[in-house]
């Protein structure tokens, strides 16, 4: 899934970008970057902050972005 099919799935919701990224309590500009940077990527986030991001992401859009993150022991530990 990329970047555009992500915020149209988030649209089809009633919720930007930044909407999530506060509701989530994220900053609107790290959820750019982090997506810019992992979405696509085969490997998992180092950072605790983008790896929330991605798996809190990934729950509201209803697709695992990174293979292997929902199933990461630290996914339910948050």
């Amino acid at each position: 899934m990329n970047k555009l099919q992500i915020r149209a799935r988030l649209l089809e919701q009633g919720l930007t970008l930044r909407q999530f990224a506060l509701n989530k309590g994220y900053s609107p500009r790290t959820l750019t970057q982090v997506m810019d940077r992992w979405v696509g990527a085969n490997t998992l986030p180092n950072g605790r902050v983008a790896f929330s991001i991605m798996r809190d992401l990934s729950v509201q859009v209803g697709s695992e972005l990174i293979p292997g993150l929902l199933n990461h022991p630290f996914a339910k530990a948050s």
